[in-house]
């Protein structure tokens, strides 16, 4: 299998596995209707939680966290023959589920913002980064209360800690990437937040 080939099936995987709509399916099959109608409409764990379910909304972030890992794990050890392929398969793979996560083919493009897919990408691929990621997510919303917030702040210590800890410089070039886009997946959030109206993380309904 040439090497093209094997990106390419890492890069479709990726996106298929990313792109399946767990937020939307628990939801649905706890009874709870189309989770796009609630809240803010996203299919991610914090809008899941909004229905008062916080076993539902626990459930959506292991699934969607799982997901672009899973990739991730596929890709490296199934397509690839080689460590250096294996490493660059298994970023496309994860880094095309944290896509797959938030442009769905099956719900028009419109999907989640990717926090969780992409912590789940980068705990399979590079854990020491996704747990100091965790660990500044947990405190932001310790004290702040604000999941926006807390996944923006979270996710700009990823290139910073990657470049210390990663094996190598393409990790933190796929990480910032994927940083990139989770800032612009929450531009809307930013906006609330500048102006006092972003919905703080409540555990009750």
């Amino acid at each position: 299998m040439s090497t093209n080939l094997v990106y390419g099936l890492s890069a479709l995987m990726g996106y298929l596995i990313g792109s399946i709509p767990f937020g939307l399916l628990l939801t649905k099959m706890a009874g709870y209707g189309d989770i796009r109608k609630i809240g803010s409409g996203n299919i991610g764990a914090t809008n899941v939680l909004r229905t008062g379910n916080k076993t539902l909304a626990l459930l959506t972030v292991l699934c969607d966290a799982s997901k672009a890992g899973i990739a991730a794990i596929l890709a490296y050890y199934f397509l690839a023959k080689t460590e250096s392929t294996a490493i660059t398969a298994s970023l496309v793979a994860g880094a095309f589920g944290v896509l797959g996560h938030n442009f769905p083919v099956w719900l028009k493009f419109k999907g989640g913002k990717g926090v969780a897919s992409s912590f789940g990408f980068i705990l399979a691929t590079c854990w020491p980064v996704a747990l100091i990621a965790l660990a500044v997510w947990l405190i932001m919303a310790f004290i702040f209360k604000y999941s926006s917030l807390s996944a923006l702040t979270a996710a700009l210590f990823v290139p910073l800690t990657s470049y210390f800890l990663a094996p190598s410089a393409e990790y933190t070039w796929v990480y910032s990437a994927i940083v990139a886009l989770v800032i612009i997946r929450h531009h809307a959030n930013i906006r609330r937040l500048l102006k006092g109206e972003e919905s703080k993380i409540k555990l009750k309904k």
